[in-house]
């Protein structure tokens, strides 16, 4: 079977890339190795972990903030089981929407292992084989969890992020190795639920790669809530039996032995390229086991694209979604555009996290002169109406233009907020611009706006 265009993985890079190439008249198919569409993100990754963020914050704030809205409550407890149960349901429910797309667009799905044969062929190894030849590829074939070396994960006391969303049991002690987001997320998951929570970061702090005040900020959030930190902790060894596990790590002041029932290791991912036989297309991979592309997503081999979490770039879905629809209209002859400067960084802890543009240390680094404007949501009436008061926005502004450099936010909803900054940078708005625009009130998106107007001569009008 031929095909105009074949996409090989169908996480949100894929899927979203074969859907665009549809919409511009390609004869398109997909190949998925697994039989759910939908990639780590629908199936073991962002929508299950949402599901769990969200029903755990739910029980978290009926045992500590009901009371107070004058909500009784009796007998509080957790039903994992039932729990796990409504996630899986979210998770078919966005995989059957995915499945719905793919028939609407005519696009053929073949489930299986794409292995290329030569640059315009690929072996599909699955209940049948089968092979496929097209004019033009797309390479979505996404990552999978990284360990340390050394580190045997067993899947059953030493586990990765997929293990940890289908517990069968609160952990006593969850012990994470990795103050990313990924830990961050699913550690702020066990610890609402009743888990004594461990996160151990080689960085001096967490969620390293984000604006430095955000990591400060949700470090003493989750410290209140109970949370255990060790950062600048090298881990050494990590051992389990049955039903324990021992992590011994070192620091500047000394060794640090860990005992618990649980070790999560969440210390990022690695593209995922097994099976798919790169080298009999004549694509190049770098040391890293990224697929190596140009500007416009091309492989050495022109034909084909790459995108998402195999390539160079934040392993983000988001980020995924846009380089398919970038590569689907450049086969077509049109001019896309991305701003990597400009593809929003979240945590969905709570309070959330979210940043875009530069940081403030990338700023200090590249010797721009640049303001500062922020807000804290303790001021904000929409946040205290909601006890959400932790947080702030912070706004960077180049000194003498007052174009917005970047934001970032910890608060309720900024992983929603911190779109209205995106935008306003991609127009090269200034902090001016944002702090003469109504807000509606009550929201917290005025903290925004008052965060602009601090940044905007200091002339925030609520602080």
């Amino acid at each position: 079977m031929k095909y105009d265009v074949l996409v090989i993985g169908s996480g949100p890079g894929g899927y979203v890339a074969a859907i665009r190439c549809a919409q511009l008249g390609f004869k398109t198919g997909i190949v998925e190795k697994y039989n759910s569409l939908g990639g780590t993100c629908l199936n073991v990754g962002c929508i299950p972990s949402k599901a769990l963020l969200d029903s755990s914050e739910h029980y978290h704030a009926a045992g500590h903030k009901f009371a107070e809205h004058g909500i009784k409550l009796d007998n509080l407890g957790v039903d994992l089981g039932q729990m796990m149960k409504r996630k899986e349901g979210v998770v078919k429910q966005m995989v059957t929407g995915v499945e719905y797309l793919m028939k609407k667009n005519k696009i053929d799905v073949h489930v299986g292992v794409a292995s290329f044969v030569d640059p315009h062929t690929v072996q599909v190894s699955g209940s049948e084989q089968k092979t496929l030849t097209a004019d033009r590829f797309i390479v979505a074939t996404g990552s999978k969890p990284a360990s340390l070396p050394g580190i045997e994960i067993d899947k059953k006391r030493i586990i990765t992020s997929t293990e940890a969303l289908s517990l069968k049991e609160i952990p006593k002690h969850l012990i994470v190795i990795g103050g990313g987001v990924i830990g961050m997320e699913l550690g702020s998951v066990y610890n609402r639920l009743g888990s004594e929570v461990s996160i151990v970061e080689f960085m001096p702090s967490i969620i390293a790669g984000m604006d430095a005040a955000l990591g400060k900020e949700l470090q003493r959030v989750m410290k209140k809530n109970g949370m255990n930190f060790y950062t600048g902790h090298k881990v050494t060894a990590v051992k389990s039996t049955k039903t324990q596990v021992t992590v011994s790590a070192e620091s500047a002041k000394g060794p640090v032995e860990l005992e618990g029932d649980y070790v999560l290791m969440s210390v990022g991912r690695k593209p995922y390229t097994e099976g798919l036989a790169p080298e009999k297309a004549g694509i190049t991979l770098d040391e890293r086991g990224r697929i190596v592309v140009n500007s416009h997503l091309q492989t050495v081999q022109p034909h084909i694209y790459a995108i998402g979490d195999v390539v160079v770039g934040p392993m983000l879905a988001h980020k995924a979604e846009e380089e398919g629809v970038f590569a689907a209209e450049h086969m077509a002859g049109q001019k896309p555009h991305i701003d990597y400067n400009l593809v929003p960084g979240v945590v969905y802890t709570w309070p959330e996290v979210a940043g875009v543009g530069k940081t403030e240390e990338q700023l200090k680094e590249a010797g721009v002169k640049y303001k500062v404007g922020k807000f804290n949501f303790r001021a904000n009436g929409r946040a205290v109406a909601g006890m959400d008061i932790d947080g702030f926005v912070k706004i960077l502004a180049d000194e003498e233009t007052d174009e917005i450099l970047g934001a970032h936010m910890i608060g309720p909803r900024v992983a929603d907020m911190i779109a209205e900054i995106a935008v306003a940078m991609e127009f090269r708005a200034s902090a001016e611009d944002i702090a003469r625009i109504c807000h509606a009130h009550p929201t917290t998106s005025e903290v925004t706006k008052e965060a602009a107007l601090d940044a905007t001569a200091s002339r925030a009008l609520h602080m």
